[in-house]
C-alpha cells in the first residue's frame, strides 16, 4: 500500500528546526524544541509521546492553525506562508480529537467551507460518506442524532471534501469505545491505500502506531526523541527515553 513503500518516495512536508514558544505567566516557554522531518507522500505517520510532549501543538503547525516561532516548514518545497491560509487548510487538512459539527444536516456539515460544491448532487455527498463507511441515507440526519463514531467519520468525509493531500487527525479514536476505534483505524487504512492520502496522526498509544504499521515519531517534552518504522522502534528502540515510554513510565 501506499503508506509503506520500502523505497523512497516524494517529500511533501519538510519541517527544519521548527520551533514554537508561548507565553506563560510573563515567561516563554518553549514547547516545541527544534523539531526536522522529512514527511513522504503516501505514508502514514504516529506522532507518540506522553501527555504535555507537545505532539497536538506540532500538528496544529502544520497547518498553520497556530503559528511557529522559528524555524522553517515547507510544503512541496515552498514555505507554507506562500500559500493562502484557506487554501493551505484544504490541502492539509485537520481533524480534531473531538468532532466539532455543526447545525443542520449530515449533508450540510460536509458542504460547511465549499458551499460552492452543494449544488454537486446527491450522488456526491453519497460518494464522500460512502469513503468513511457511512450509510448514504444519513446524508439528511441531524448530526446531533448520531454516535460519537459516527459524528468522527462525519468529520472525516467533511475534510475529504476539500481533497486534501495530507490529513491531520489529533488522537481520532480517544473518545470512541474500542469497536469504534477500530473502525476509524480500518478508514485510516483505506484513505491511505485508495486516496494516496499522507496521514499524520497523533496517537498516545504506541500499539496503534504498531497496528497501523505506520512510521512513528516519538516528541517527549517538545522533542524529536526517535523516529522509524513502529515495529522497529518499539521492538528495537535506540534511546533509554523510548524505553521508558515503552515500558510505561513516561506519562
Amino acid at each position: 500500500m501506499p503508506g509503506n513503500n520500502a523505497g523512497r518516495l516524494e517529500m511533501i512536508l519538510k519541517a527544519v528546526d521548527l520551533t514554537r514558544s508561548i507565553q506563560t505567566g510573563g515567561d516563554w516557554r518553549e514547547i516545541i524544541r527544534p523539531f526536522s522531518f522529512e514527511f513522504e507522500r503516501g505514508r502514514i505517520y504516529g506522532i507518540v509521546g506522553p501527555s504535555g510532549s507537545g505532539k497536538t501543538s506540532l500538528l496544529r503547525l502544520f497547518n498553520r492553525l497556530d503559528e511557529k516561532s522559528g524555524g522553517e516548514l515547507l510544503f512541496h518545497n515552498r514555505p507554507v506562508e506562500n500559500y493562502p491560509v484557506t487554501e493551505l487548510r484544504k490541502k492539509i487538512a485537520l481533524v480534531f480529537q473531538i468532532p466539532h459539527l455543526f447545525p443542520g444536516t449530515v449533508a450540510s456539515n460536509l458542504f460547511y467551507c465549499h458551499p460552492e460544491r452543494e449544488n454537486s448532487g446527491r450522488e456526491y455527498v453519497s460518494k464522500n460518506l460512502s469513503l468513511v463507511g457511512l450509510d448514504p441515507e444519513l446524508a439528511d440526519r441531524d448530526p446531533e442524532k448520531l454516535s460519537v463514531g459516527q459524528k468522527q467519520r462525519v468529520a472525516l468525509a467533511r475534510s475529504l471534501v476539500q481533497e486534501p493531500e495530507i490529513l491531520l487527525l489529533d488522537e481520532p479514536t480517544s473518545a470512541l469505545d474500542p469497536g469504534a476505534a477500530k473502525v476509524i483505524e480500518g478508514l485510516i487504512f483505506k484513505l491511505n491505500r485508495e486516496l494516496g492520502l499522507t496521514i499524520i496522526m497523533v496517537t498516545h498509544d504506541f500499539q496503534q502506531a504498531l497496528r497501523l504499521n505506520s512510521m512513528s515519531l516519538l516528541l517527549v517534552d517538545g522533542r524529536l526523541v526517535e523516529s522509524g518504522p513502529s515495529e522497529k522502534l518499539f521492538s528495537r528502540p535506540v534511546t533509554d527515553i523510548t524505553r521508558k515510554f515503552i515500558d510505561g513510565e513516561l506519562r
